[in-house]
Parts: C-alpha cells; sequence; structure tokens
C-alpha cells in the first residue's frame, strides 16, 4: 500500500536537476512523477520511479545522497474541488501533512495525489473510514 519515493538532495545551482534524471535514465528507471522543492542552498527532489531499489542504487553510485521514504497515492476526482474533499478529511482528523503532489493518469476523471506525513497510518485510516480509495504501490510504478 505504502509507495517508495525517492528523495535526492541538490545544490541549489543551474543545471543540478539534469544529472540525477540522467543517472536513472541510463539505468532505464523510469520516473512516474516528481515534485522538487528548494531553499537559497540545497533542493530536495522527489521522485517516484517504477523501481525504487534500482534507482537508489544507481544514483548513490553516482555520489547522490538518496533516502527512502514511504509515501501514499490516494485516488482523487480531478475536478473543481476534488483535492478540496481529500484535505478536508485530514484537517478533520488533525493530521499534519508535511507535503503533497498531484499528477493525472488515463482513469477517466481521476488524478492521484500523493501524501506525506509523519503519521501515515492515521492518515490511511482516516481515508479508508471516508472512502478514499488508497491506490497500491505496484498501480503507481507500472503507470
Amino acid at each position: 500500500m505504502k509507495i517508495k519515493q525517492l528523495s535526492i538532495f541538490l545544490q541549489n545551482r543551474m543545471g543540478s536537476l539534469s544529472k540525477p534524471l540522467e543517472v536513472l535514465s541510463d539505468a532505464d528507471v523510469n520516473i512516474r512523477a516528481m515534485c522538487m522543492a528548494d531553499t537559497s542552498e540545497f533542493g530536495i527532489l522527489r521522485l517516484v520511479v517504477d523501481d525504487p531499489e534500482k534507482g537508489k542504487e544507481a544514483l548513490e553510485k553516482n555520489n547522490f545522497l538518496v533516502k527512502i521514504t514511504d509515501i501514499i497515492g490516494v485516488e482523487m476526482n480531478d475536478t473543481p474541488g476534488g483535492l478540496t474533499t481529500v484535505l478536508k478529511i485530514i484537517k478533520d482528523n488533525e493530521i499534519d501533512l508535511e507535503y503533497l503532489y498531484a499528477f493525472s493518469h488515463d482513469k477517466a476523471e481521476k488524478a492521484i495525489l500523493l501524501l506525506h506525513a509523519d503519521k501515515l497510518d492515521e492518515l490511511i485510516e482516516a481515508l479508508e473510514e471516508n472512502n478514499i480509495i488508497i491506490v497500491q504501490a505496484e498501480e503507481v510504478y507500472n503507470l
């Protein structure tokens, strides 16, 4: 159920994003979703890939600092208010999100929302209790 996400720490300078993406490409690791956050000194590139262990190994062989983090994916309506519905459940259950990002895919009128919180199991429980579909990791890896 939990999705393995790669978090890659990068220096915040021009061109730093291209090298890890080249490494993954050369290792035949396909990116499913991506999010970049930065400060003035460094950035964190968060990736969901089709083979997290293979991606981590390839990146580490090329001297990148990589961490695997558990996140979850939920299916939401790809319509106005779809995200709001999910966020209201999270707020009502007093769960503190650390970050989120989303992407659309080939399911009609559906998108996948990727979420990370300290209390991931509580988050899963709250969402399931409110009939939010938790997307299986393999489904995301194989998109």
